[in-house]
């Protein structure tokens, strides 16, 4: 029965995540720890996370903007590695705020950087992968940041969904190989985090009928809307 709901769970966080590019970590970490325990969910979510990337990278392979995603990953991956190294532990309700008061001022910042056509440019996605990567080493998922930061770059639909997870697959990678190194990935994590990655997997592959209907401004005040209410959860939790 466990196994059911994680993979009944796991297939709407894959469509979600699969629309708007995250969302699959925030709706399935909390059934993994109630189901495996708090120790095993978040390395069995790192390969969860893993498989989700793929499924979306798969499903839009022919409109990433490889360019992009060079700049980000190559920035991003060492950053992770370090992260996942590190003794320093952020403080979480200081991430908190400043990740939910990120999302919130991101809705204006894009739509701004839209109506003045302009973009973050390689620059600051390099910026941005560097300081996100660093942030994936440590937390259990940062996957919201890259959702803005992707936006900002002037991406919409396919091609952000895609290239959104082919960045963060690299990010995830070399947090999985450090993870591994620790050895907190042994056989039974893995062979849970397949199974409950498969069902993610098959909310991704259908959420691509959704997208494809989708207009380009239906597209982005849908992941407006997902920024104010990931921004107004963090800090709600943050102040509570």
């Amino acid at each position: 029965m466990s196994y059911i709901l994680v993979l009944a769970v796991g297939y709407v966080a894959g469509m979600v995540s699969g629309i708007v590019g995250t969302g699959a970590t925030v709706i399935l970490l909390p059934v993994l720890v109630i189901v495996f325990g708090p120790r095993e969910a978040v390395p069995i979510m790192a390969i969860v996370a893993l498989m989700s990337n793929f499924a979306k990278i798969t499903a839009w392979w022919k409109e990433i903007d490889w360019r992009a995603y060079a700049v980000y990953a190559l920035a991003g991956a060492p950053a992770a590695a370090l992260g996942a190294h590190t003794l320093l532990i952020l403080p979480e309700r200081l991430v908190e705020i400043a990740l939910g008061l990120f999302f919130l001022a991101m809705v204006p910042g894009r739509r701004w950087l839209a109506s003045h056509d302009r973009t973050i440019g390689l620059p600051g996605l390099a910026i941005a992968g560097a300081a996100i990567g660093f942030l994936t080493g440590i937390l259990a998922s940062t996957g919201p940041l890259s959702v803005p930061t992707f936006a900002a770059y002037g991406l919409a639909k396919g091609a952000f969904i895609a290239t959104e997870a082919a960045g963060s697959l690299a990010l995830y990678v070399s947090k999985a190989l450090a993870f591994r190194q620790f050895g907190a990935l042994p056989v039974d994590i893995v062979l849970k985090g397949l199974i409950s990655g498969s069902s993610v997997m098959a909310g991704t592959y259908t959420a691509r009928l959704i997208v494809e209907r989708l207009s380009v401004t239906a597209f982005q005040r849908l992941l407006d809307g997902v920024m104010v209410i990931a921004g107004l959860s963090l800090l709600w939790a943050a102040l509570r």
